[in-house]
């Protein structure tokens, strides 16, 4: 699937496959085609070639289907705060076409399910982040969507609101819905997803687990000295246990350097910091994280070139 906007490529060459069930996030740095994909999925946009299609309904040429299918949570809260939590959700019950008896019904479930019974009847102006997000999420529910789309959904929210967000969203999960999530928090996706894809410049540059990536990003080698002039030995223990560069950090007088074979490189930086009289203040091994596979895929990547 490709999208171009401007004469840049949004998306180019992107195709995934979301299981019914799971949760799927997408990562991503800000431009990098997220929301793009968004909009597609849900019929606001149409891919420039390739296809998309939502519970086997293509997005071009059955959109009403496709949004009937769809339930959207976006970045930013779209509660009406002038009215309360059950009426948001009766509203948007009728939009969906039910009738006045199954629209309260719905509104009220929704409510319990999420945690909202006893707020139901206060306007959301006088909600926190968390119970808005909260609304929202039961909104995207209303019809029962096999799919949920959450676009950044706690963008803005403090660490409790995020978490109770989270809560929610494996709440989803553990119902059976599929769920779309796109974030920019490592942590989140590390969190709640089942499976991830790291987009970047419009273009997929990495999928799998989250085990999966940190394997395929190596173990990093730390090392640290007490004392100035014993940097340079640490530098060449580090980079007899990879042959690379390391990360010089002299301040701290850290150094640290990606690994694949962790234990066989840490052996051989042990040995020289032994053959030199080094006795280091830390040598260790740390697997790779989220936010260390996210910065080494996405990080000073150059732009596809733009073709008209």
């Amino acid at each position: 699937m490709q999208r171009k906007h401007k004469n840049i490529w949004a998306l180019r060459d992107v195709s995934l496959h979301i299981s019914a069930g799971e949760i799927f996030a997408l990562l991503g740095p800000n431009g990098a085609g997220k929301t793009t994909l968004v909009r597609i999925l849900t019929t606001l946009l149409r891919p420039d070639s390739g296809h998309a299609r939502v519970a086997g309904w293509d997005v071009v040429t059955n959109p009403a289907r496709v949004r009937a299918a769809t339930g959207l949570a976006g970045q930013y809260s779209t509660v009406d705060g002038m009215l309360t939590g059950f009426e948001n959700l009766y509203l948007i019950a009728k939009l969906r076409g039910m009738d006045r008896r199954t629209a309260r019904r719905t509104a009220s479930e929704l409510l319990e399910r999420f945690r909202l019974t006893d707020a139901g009847g206060r306007v959301t102006n006088t909600y926190s982040g968390g119970m808005r997000r909260r609304l929202d999420l039961a909104g995207s529910l209303v019809g029962s969507p096999p799919l949920v789309i959450l676009d950044e959904p706690t963008t803005g929210l403090d660490p409790k609101s995020r978490l109770d967000a989270w809560d929610a969203v494996s709440e989803l999960a553990a119902g059976g819905t599929t769920i779309l999530l796109t974030t920019q928090y490592l942590e989140e996706a590390d969190r709640l997803a089942d499976r991830i894809t790291v987009i970047d410049h419009g273009k997929v540059v990495a999928a799998g687990t989250s085990d999966e990536l940190k394997a395929a990003a190596g173990s990093r080698l730390i090392i640290m000295v007490a004392e100035d002039h014993q940097m340079p030995t640490a530098i060449r223990a580090a980079v007899s246990a990879s042959g690379n560069s390391p990360v010089v950090d002299h301040r701290d007088r850290r150094v640290e350097m990606v690994v694949t074979d962790g234990r066989s490189a840490l052996t051989r930086a042990l040995s020289v910091l032994e053959d030199e009289g080094v006795e280091a203040l830390e040598v260790g091994l740390r697997r790779a994280t989220l936010d260390d596979v996210f910065l080494g895929l996405t990080t000073a990547r150059p732009r596809p070139a733009v073709t008209r």
